[in-house]
């Protein structure tokens, strides 16, 4: 096995415990101590944890509305990590790598993974939504879910993961250029899917109740058509107008809200596209009618198109040579021991948050 700093890894492995932050209930985390991992086994490796960004899933799962996320859970999933230990036949990562982590643990042997389709992995496990890891300062993980940069930051890489998101669904949208297309929702996931639907010359549309982030669309990617959802229908005059009433080519809602969710259907061009990128506990509901007229296609995109190593290897060099800029995104940012205290302002709109980088190493 190769090892960044034996000694200093042997003291502390010697202390048997590190910090981890655990979600004890909604709304309620609490700082804990848990077992230090154990030595890497073959195909694995042992990271430290540098940095982490908290997410729009990270938000409902606190709030108790992710259907996925578990109490009792150690949270978190956009990582950028540090090898600091490799098990027997590792040979993709050096012990010193700053990684960005693929944090969808798939079987390889179910239906969905022999297609090909990893990201539907019948028990598939996602660290931080799913099982532990993410808000502690070491863990252990498969090779295969590590990607290296030698030119990133770990801020940055600890966004690769959501710009993936963002790729996966233009991609299943496939805008052309000169094509409407019409983002509900402007977090992260939003963003993200802004940032690569710009490079197939789309007209954009982004709708969201929040006007502090229309005004970043507009002053970060020069959105001209920005929409506030006011609850009272007005949306549907600006959006006839903008498409001289033929409505979107491709519509993606990525609010997780029911009733965003419910809407969306309206916005959509006869024939065309609706994704739905978010996550909710409740019914989904909107006009059977609605959706006989339409006959859309493609109603959700769900984590990374695969294979998810060519994804995240395109995405690393897309922020290394300058075409994704995540800086501009990172408007908070926290320490590891102020996530308890702090993290409850992130559910707030008038915050003004768009992203929270914990620096778990200062």
């Amino acid at each position: 096995m190769k090892i960044l700093n034996t000694d200093n890894l042997d003291t502390e492995i010697r202390t048997r415990y590190m910090k981890a932050i655990s979600l004890k209930e909604p709304r309620s985390f609490e700082q804990i101590e848990i077992d230090e991992p154990e030595r890497p086994g073959p195909d694995e490796v042992l990271v430290r944890t540098a940095r982490m960004g908290i997410c729009g899933m990270d938000i409902s799962g606190y709030l108790g509305e992710m259907p996925f996320f578990n109490c009792l859970l150690i949270p978190d999933h956009e990582l950028g990590v540090e090898v600091f230990e490799l098990g027997a036949g590792v040979s993709n990562v050096n012990p010193g790598d700053r990684c960005s982590v693929e944090p969808y643990i798939n079987c390889g042997d179910c239906y969905a993974c022999r297609k090909g389709n990893t990201n539907c992995c019948a028990s598939l496990n996602v660290i931080g939504v799913m099982v532990d890891d993410g808000l502690c300062e070491r863990f252990l993980i498969r090779a295969d879910k590590l990607h290296p940069s030698d030119k990133l930051t770990f801020k940055q890489l600890a966004l690769v993961e959501t710009l993936g998101i963002g790729c996966q669904a233009t991609g299943r949208g496939d805008a052309q250029k000169g094509d409407h297309v019409l983002i509900i929702g402007a977090g992260p996931i939003g963003l993200a899917t802004i940032e690569f639907t710009r490079l197939t010359g789309a007209t954009i549309t982004v709708m969201d109740m929040n006007e502090v982030r229309l005004q970043f669309c507009r002053d970060r990617y020069g959105i001209e058509h920005t929409v506030v959802f006011r609850r009272d229908g007005s949306e549907l005059d600006q959006m006839n107008s903008i498409t001289s009433r033929d409505m979107y080519r491709v519509v993606t809602d990525a609010t997780g809200s029911k009733r965003s969710m419910g809407n969306a259907v309206n916005y959509v061009a006869h024939t065309e596209t609706l994704m739905y990128l978010g996550f909710t506990t409740e019914e989904v509901v909107f006009p059977h009618l609605a959706l006989y007229l339409r006959i859309f296609a493609r109603p959700a995109s769900r984590l990374h198109a695969m294979p998810c190593r060519r994804i995240l290897y395109v995405l690393i060099r897309f922020i290394e040579d300058g075409t994704t800029d995540t800086n501009p995104w990172n408007t908070h940012r926290t320490s590891f021991d102020g996530v308890i205290n702090d993290f409850e302002s992130y559910t707030k709109s008038e915050t003004g948050v768009i992203k929270v980088i914990v620096e778990v190493d200062t």
